[in-house]
């Protein structure tokens, strides 16, 4: 029994679950592991795992949430637990996560692109805030120009900003504003 508590054995036996399907049990250990001390930055993204492959959103949600309270500025854990009121249409709780890490400078740039892009879907489809998508996805664009995102949030930008065409001096030339649409 006392090796049993081992957290490192009890991770090594929730992922054996995990690996056979069995989500229960897997959470089971996974929380054993982080009662007996185990490092949440591991354990926590695995036990939430294991409940969003069950459809347990609402436990994986709690999780988090209780690991926020005791570590506020862990970004990562924000921004799974916003992302997973945002899939449920929460737009209000969504936004209580994802806005620490947004407007956190220190935070690591995807972590806070992400943020974004998440804030700007929940403006769009739950708070139908059309200004905050806009100002949202631009900040997206403008910390992760390359991301997998990048043609949605281009797409639903309320003006498009064109470069400037070859061989014309920037600071002489404005640039030239059309609507997404190229009308």
């Amino acid at each position: 029994m006392q090796k049993e508590a081992n957290p490192k054995t009890l991770i090594e036996r929730g992922r054996a679950f995990g690996a056979v399907g069995d989500f229960t049990r897997a959470e089971e250990y996974f929380a054993s592991a982080l009662d007996q001390g185990a490092d949440a930055r591991e354990v926590l993204p695995l036990l939430m795992d294991v409940c969003i492959k069950t459809g347990r959103f609402r436990s994986a949600i709690q999780y988090g949430e209780d690991h926020i309270r005791k570590h506020p500025n862990d970004h990562q854990t924000r921004v799974m637990v916003g992302a997973l009121y945002a899939g449920l249409n929460e737009g209000p709780q969504a936004t209580v996560q994802l806005e620490p890490v947004a407007k956190e400078p220190d935070a690591k740039p995807a972590l806070r692109a992400q943020a974004h892009y998440l804030l700007a879907v929940v403006a769009r489809d739950d708070l139908r805030d059309v200004v905050a998508t806009d100002a949202h996805f631009r900040e997206y664009l403008r910390l992760d120009p390359n991301g997998p995102h990048v043609e949605e949030a281009k797409a639903a930008l309320l003006v498009r900003v064109i470069a400037e065409p070859e061989g014309t001096d920037a600071g002489t030339m404005p640039r030239k504003i059309e609507p997404p649409d190229g009308g």
